[in-house]
């Protein structure tokens, strides 16, 4: 069950929160998870600071995800999280954040994973 919660200072069309949801279950592989249990919340026009300033398109992302991964992994989907960002928002990769939680229970649908 991972969780991706993408903020970003520009507005974003409900087609580019689509493609973006797409590209980001597709790059959760990269974890060996499934997009089958991915939840991705989107939050655009956020009121983000990097550096002290807010003059530039900036974006954060939170990745929480049941169980772990190894750094090469978490390094690797810092990297195509960049990529898409970049080319779908054209935010550079020092302008994005991206924050790993590993979360050791899970509830779902009246059970724990």
């Amino acid at each position: 069950m991972p969780y991706i919660n993408a903020r970003l200072t520009n507005t974003v069309s409900k087609e580019e929160e689509l493609k973006l949801k797409a590209s980001l279950g597709e790059a959760v592989g990269i974890l060996g998870k499934s997009e089958a249990y991915l939840m991705v919340e989107v939050s655009d026009n956020c009121r983000l600071y990097f550096g002290g300033k807010n003059d530039t398109d900036i974006a954060y992302f939170e990745v929480k995800l049941l169980g772990r991964a190894t750094r090469e992994k978490y390094e690797a989907l810092t990297k195509k999280i960049c990529e898409i960002v970049s080319e779908q928002f054209s935010i550079p990769g020092d302008k994005v954040y991206v924050k790993f939680e590993e979360v050791e229970n899970w509830g779902y649908n009246s059970f724990l994973f």
